[in-house]
């Protein structure tokens, strides 16, 4: 990866940010769910929600190519047992940990003074589970929508992140520079897409808070 730079920004003044959201202002866990889909008795075991070949059914979910009820049923496959929606769903669901406290808060700054914007792979399933929680953790009705000048999910566009597509929908869109635009992910394949494209970046370290990281813009 050209330079593997990440932490650093260009002496050009930042007028928007786009932030990713699990890692970044959502805490989610991975192995939560590998976990609990093993003791489900998923056959494969963890390497089936590793980067190997079970990779094309996680893209197809997160770009909306597939239904839930599709994304159960393939799952359901390599079980040897019956296993109802919701234990797929309840397990599927178990990396999702929350919003430490104070990040809305962070985010309502941090607009006041930018042009922020949320671009999130996100599938079916996990949407509608963040939306529940956000109205009966936060009394959030709109979900993410009042944090951001628009908040996009890659299961409602048709295309996910680290396609360049995505980030360019959302440069053209709002009229972005991306040399005055700060993107913050916990991917560096997402990263990296995006400093190819010009757009100053950041890695983010899931466990650093995200406080830290917007300090230098608050």
């Amino acid at each position: 990866m050209p330079g593997c730079i990440f932490l650093y920004f260009s002496s050009m003044a930042i007028k928007n940010i786009i932030f990713d959201y699990g890692g970044v202002i959502f805490d989610i866990d991975h192995g939560k769910t590998s976990k609990a889909f093993e003791e489900l008795g998923l056959k494969d075991g963890p390497e089936f929600f590793g980067h190997g070949g079970q990779v094309l059914l996680f893209d197809e979910f997160e770009r909306g190519a597939i239904s839930a009820a599709e994304f159960r049923a393939r799952i359901r496959a390599h079980f040897d047992k019956p296993v109802t929606d919701k234990e797929i769903d309840d397990a599927w669901s178990r990396m999702l940990i929350g919003i430490p406290e104070g990040n809305l808060e962070l985010l309502m700054k941090i607009k006041a003074k930018y042009r922020t914007f949320l671009l999130s792979n996100n599938n079916a399933l996990h949407y509608i589970w963040i939306m529940k929680y956000l109205e009966r953790e936060f009394q959030l009705e709109e979900g993410m929508r009042p944090f951001f000048e628009k908040d996009y999910y890659s299961h409602q566009l048709g295309m996910r992140k680290p396609r360049k597509e995505i980030f360019q929908f959302v440069l053209d869109l709002h009229r972005l520079d991306p040399a005055e635009t700060l993107f913050i992910d916990d991917s560096s394949q997402h990263i990296e897409t995006a400093e190819k494209m010009g757009i100053q970046v950041y890695l983010k370290d899931p466990k650093k808070p995200l406080a830290k990281v917007l300090d230098p813009y608050l």
